[in-house]
């Protein structure tokens, strides 16, 4: 089995999530192989930037989680560990990268992204981080206004 260590982003804009549809008709997350020479956090801006378009920054880290699947082209078992991080754009620009594969996406109101995305876990990843993209939100302005 392959292992392959990845990072992405959970990348908020207010009350909008950033998803991508894929070449298999999959909505998900932005988030690719974290290669060589390269931080985590670096590569999941890298990837928001390369397979979206958007410019966000990293506010928190989101969780880990993994999956496998069978790769036709390797011909043998692959197993994605994924690194996830709470990012936030401050803009709602995005601009598919189409040469990726990747087919639509865009910023989307988080409930109606939930019910979109295609994998069970990457719902609960954003439910999750949008609630503590908020609790974040509230409380850098709580530190603000006192």
């Amino acid at each position: 089995m392959i292992v392959r260590n990845c990072a992405g982003g959970v990348v908020f804009n207010g009350d909008k999530v950033l998803i991508l549809k894929n070449d298999k008709d999959q909505w998900v997350l932005p988030k690719g192989k974290i290669r060589s020479g390269f931080l985590p956090t670096e590569t999941a801006i890298n990837r928001v930037k390369h397979e979206a378009g958007a410019d966000a920054s990293i506010i928190s880290t989101a969780g880990e989680n993994s999956y496998e699947f069978f790769s036709l082209s390797r011909k043998q078992a692959v197993c994605n560990i994924i690194i996830w991080y709470i990012m936030e754009s401050l803009s709602d620009h995005y601009s598919i990268n189409k040469e990726e594969g990747f087919k639509d996406g865009g910023f989307y109101p988080v409930e109606q992204a939930i019910d979109m995305i295609t994998h069970s876990q990457d719902k609960s990843l954003v439910s999750l981080s949008y609630k503590k993209y908020l609790a974040l939100k509230e409380s850098k302005n709580k530190q603000i206004y006192a």
